[in-house]
This record gives C-alpha cells, structure tokens and sequence, in this order.
C-alpha cells in the first residue's frame, strides 16, 4: 500500500473540547503516525502519515470529529513522507 502524508486544518469549535485527544486516539486505531497541534487562530493542525485508505479513513473523521465538537471545515494538502515515531499531541 503506497505510504503518504497529508497535512490538514480543522476549523470549527475544535480547541477546548478535546479534539485533540480523540484525533491522535484515532490516528493510533489506524496505525497512523502523526500529530495534531492547536493554532493561534483557533484551529487545529494534524499531521498523518501511513498507508493512504488509513490516512482517507482519518480524513473522513475529521470532518465531524468528537461529538464534542463543531467542525466547520477543513483543509488538506500533502506533505512529503516524514518518518515520525507514534502520534503526539502539540
């Protein structure tokens, strides 16, 4: 399976209601590497890396996240591949 990276931001009430936790939770369940970070804006970045049907598995996800939270949009390009150990949360 081909191996990629894509980066996304995630708008929406998505800071403060654990989003976070959950995207790197899911990530995990999906043998993805990665991270998600809030931004100053008020989004959130999320980084994911592995195989591609893993990383459309947790694009999908995102656009509706926890039930927590209320995404408005999100915006994704790819990256090049970046071996990074696990997933983090920034």
């Amino acid at each position: 399976m081909p191996q990629i990276c894509i980066k996304a931001t995630i708008s929406g009430r998505v800071q403060g209601v654990g989003f976070r936790y959950h995207t790197a939770h899911e990530g995990l369940k999906l043998s993805l590497t990665g991270f998600a970070r809030n931004e100053d804006d008020g989004t959130v970045t999320v980084l994911m890396c592995g195989e591609e049907k893993n990383v459309n598995a947790l694009l999908a996800w995102l656009e509706h996240g926890p039930q927590t939270a209320n995404v408005t949009g999100v915006t994704q390009y790819s990256v090049d591949w970046q071996a990074i150990d696990g997933f983090s949360i920034r």
